[in-house]
Parts: C-alpha cells; structure tokens; sequence
C-alpha cells in the first residue's frame, strides 16, 4: 500500500515513531493507502525546521516570495487531473466535481495570494503640522493551519497560501479522513522549489498530531476550519497562551425563497446548493423555507428533481452524488434523519443508505433526503448534519422568513431568492449571516471577507482580511515638528 509521508523541513519523510494507519476509499469501504500517525515528537520537528526558515523567508522580497507561489499555482494546473482523481478517492466526492471545483479553486488561492502580496500597501495618517503615523505589516512567525475533510487541498491551500505569501512559515495538519492531495500536494512545494521549512505538513490524528500544534509554544497563531465543538476546544487551549486565532466553524444555512424569484433558477440552484460534495459543504443550504403560493409547486419539483440524481462510483463521469466521507460519518447522518422520522418529520425522498451494486455496496452512499413537517425547534433543524439532507419549510409573511431563517445557533452562510431589489436589500441586511447570497449561491469572489457570526467562527479570511491575520500591525509615530 502507498505511504502518505510527512513534509518537514523540506523532505518527505516518515512519522518518527514509523506508526501509520489506513486511509479508506469511502466509495469502496476499503483501505488503499496509509497515513502516518505522527506525535509530538514530529511536531516538534515541524516547527524548528519553519523556525529555521523563518529569518531568511520573512526577509525574502516580495516578488520572490511570488514567483515560487506562483509556480505552485502553475503546477497545480498542470497536475489537475491526478490531484482531482486522488481527491476523488480520498473524498468519495465525484471526479467531476473535483475537476472543476476543487483543483481550479486549489490553483487560485495560491495564485491568488501570490500576487496580493504584490499590491500589499499600508497606511498613513497625517497629524496636522506635528507628525505622520505609518503602520508597518509583519509577519507572525511560525503559524499553525488546520484544515477539514470536505474541501481537502481547496480549505487546505485556503489557509496556507495566504500564511506564506505574508513571509510566515507554516506547520499544517490536514484531516486525517482525507490526506492524500495535501500528500501530493508536498511533493509539488518540493518541485516548484519552495525553501526548506517554509511549509511543513505534519499528517496524523487531531488529538496527537493536531493538539501538538495547537499548544506548542512556538506557534503563535492558529487557522481552523472544522466543527463548532472542535473549535472551542481550540479556542479553550490558545487563549490562554494570547495565540492570535481564525476559527471557521459549523453552518445550519436557510435557502429563503420568496413566490416572485425567478422559478427555475432557484430550483437548479436550490439543487445544488442542497447536495453538492453530498451535502458535505459548510456553505450548503440544508434549512429550505419557503413562501406558502409555491411552497406545493416547489416541493413537488424539487423532489422529483432529487429523486432523479445519479448516485454511483464518483469515478464515473456521469456521477453527480458520490459517497460520503467515511462509514462513522454515514452512520451519524442516518442516525440524523431516524431523529427528524421521531420529531415527526415526513421523509418525501431518500431516508436510507444505498447500494449501487458490486464492489460500490460496501461504500458509504446515502440517498439525498428531503424531509418535511418540523418546526425550528426540532433538533433535525438546529443542528449541522453536514450530509445530503435538507428540510423544507413553510412560512407566510417576510417577519415569518426571517424568524425561521436566524432560528439557530450558527449564522454562516444564506441564501434568498426574490426579483424585489428592496425586499433583497432590507431582509439580508436582517439575516444574523456572515455571507448573504442573492438569487445565486456559492459565488465566491477571494477579495471578499469570509467568515460566520454566532458559533459559526471567530474572525474573517479572503483577501487583505486573512493577509491582516497572518501579520502583525506596528505603528510607527515621527514627529516634525521643529
């Protein structure tokens, strides 16, 4: 079996304590590689060699620092397709999602913030006759990323890229259930030249692996996606030692959908909004609550839509719905929707695992599930079930919508479909969100801030936003008077 190896100080190599364990194509139920279960001891490692990198990194020009980052991005494009098969196996995700998803969007954040940091500028402030005040931008040191499963080199490149471009040297862990495109990943940094200790990937568990990073002493900030439990977790171990923190975290996002928005639009993106990566994005809209002259008509639609999808092999080109990303994950969905059956929920379509056939019927595919009848207090819509399942709702009057839509402890990401410019304008401005789309979903501009509100995360990344996270500020005061 293939060894995914560890990334430290320029080289690849093996856990020290030359322990792995195995990493399980989702789509089969069987193992195909293995993981390196790495300790403190190869953390350690990971941070003296970005240690020792520090110095010469932080001081390398600008455009330096660019040119390298830059030849990743072009060797991400030039590798697209392995990397999208191996994201594919690692995932359960359908190749042709990884094709045009997640490896582009790879290629773009470090091309990305390649060439911010070139535009990087600073301010001034002028004091009338006395003195000037500028703001100098450093980098932090030694930072720690720690990415999740369900985007795996897209979140993953997300957080290093912009740690690096800023002069920052990286110790990361990605998921254990998903390591194989970092893996690869490494061995690109490796060929596009990029100096020794700059990045170090540290693969392995997160209570051995991932909570070395977090409470070692060297490193001074923290980028985290994942789970809102695992996040103060984090939160509860850094704070004490002042380390600067990025947490983005769990999303339960209402779809809102209003009776004059444009029919077929929002139903083919409701689609996909509900069941993209199986479900399996923070970003997707699994609350879908609806205005009562369409709410029949919708559902109607929307279920036979639903019930149409191609759930197969996600090596197939024709697959739209893979696996999900392990069978403890399956089991934790399936368990969601017995919940909504007990809640009283109605299930119109999906509600059980599924067997493509073959050597498939060992993987973890469940049905996209679409359940009806429960009310914002019912657990099946309070809390994140990260797979292919949506509730619908119903609601009469604009004040109902959004009594419906903020009805939760998250507040991430929504969307609201309406063709009224003023109704769009007052109810976003209204909904307890970190990103609001309008008549669209998942359009993704990197210069924008992205982030949650309430226990959807701390802070914000994308653009100059995640470049001020990864710097510190410093003022500097002159005065001229004579």
């Amino acid at each position: 079996m293939k060894k995914i190896l560890n990334y430290i100080g320029g080289a690849l190599v093996e856990p020290q304590n030359g322990i792995f364990f195995e990493n399980i194509d989702p789509s089969r139920g069987i193992a195909y590689s293995l993981i390196p279960d790495s300790n403190q001891n190869d953390v350690d490692a990971a941070v003296n060699a970005a240690k020792m990198a520090f110095p010469s990194w932080s001081s390398t020009p600008a455009a330096a620092r660019s040119a390298i980052m830059v030849r990743i991005a072009d060797l991400i494009a030039k590798n697209a397709e392995a990397l999208a098969r191996a994201e594919s196996i690692d995932n359960g995700k359908p190749l042709s999602l990884a094709r045009v998803m997640d490896i582009p969007r790879a290629e773009d954040n470090i091309r990305f913030f390649g060439t911010a940091i070139l535009h990087w500028s600073s301010e001034a402030h002028i004091m009338e006759n006395s003195g000037i005040n500028y703001t100098n931008r450093k980098p932090i040191g030694v930072v720690g990323c720690i990415s999740p499963w369900n985007l795996p080199l897209y979140l993953f490149t997300w957080k290093i890229a912009p740690a690096i471009a800023a002069g920052n040297c990286v110790v990361a862990k990605p998921s254990e259930i998903t390591p194989m495109s970092a893996f690869l990943f490494s061995e690109l940094c490796i060929e596009a030249g990029l100096p020794a200790g700059v990045l170090n990937i540290v693969h392995g568990y997160g209570p051995s692996a991932g909570e070395a990073i977090i409470t070692h002493a060297g490193v001074k900030a923290i980028s985290f996606t994942g789970g809102t439990a695992t996040g103060a977790r984090i939160a509860a171990k850094a704070a004490p030692e002042f380390k600067k923190l990025s947490l983005e975290l769990g999303g339960k996002n209402p779809n809102v959908i209003f009776a004059d928005c444009d029919f077929e639009k929002m139903l083919r993106q409701t689609l996909r909004s509900s069941f993209t990566n199986q479900g399996q994005i923070c970003l997707c809209g699994s609350r879908i609550i609806i205005e009562r002259p369409i709410y029949e008509k919708f559902k109607e639609a929307f279920v036979e839509k639903v019930q149409n999808m191609k759930i197969g092999d996600p090596l197939d080109d024709e697959t739209k719905t893979g696996a999900v990303v392990s069978e403890a994950h399956m089991n934790k969905i399936l368990s969601y929707i017995e919940l909504a059956k007990q809640e009283g929920g109605k299930i119109l379509c999906g509600g059980e695992r599924c067997y493509p056939g073959g050597e498939l019927n060992n993987g973890y595919y469940i049905k996209p599930t679409v359940i009806e009848g429960l009310g914002p207090e019912c657990r099946t819509n309070r809390e994140e079930i990260f797979g292919p399942v949506v509730t619908i709702q119903v609601f009469d009057t604009e004040e109902e919508a959004l009594q419906l839509a903020n009805a939760t402890e998250y507040g991430l990401a929504a969307s609201l479909w309406t063709s009224d410019l003023n109704r769009a304008h007052r109810f976003a401005s209204k909904i307890e969100s970190g990103i609001v789309w309008v008549n669209t979903w998942l359009m993704r501009d990197l210069r924008t801030p992205f982030g949650g509100v309430k226990n959807s995360g701390v802070g914000r990344e994308g653009g100059w936003e995640a470049l001020r996270f990864f710097t510190e500020a410093q003022n500097v005061c002159i005065d001229f008077t004579p």
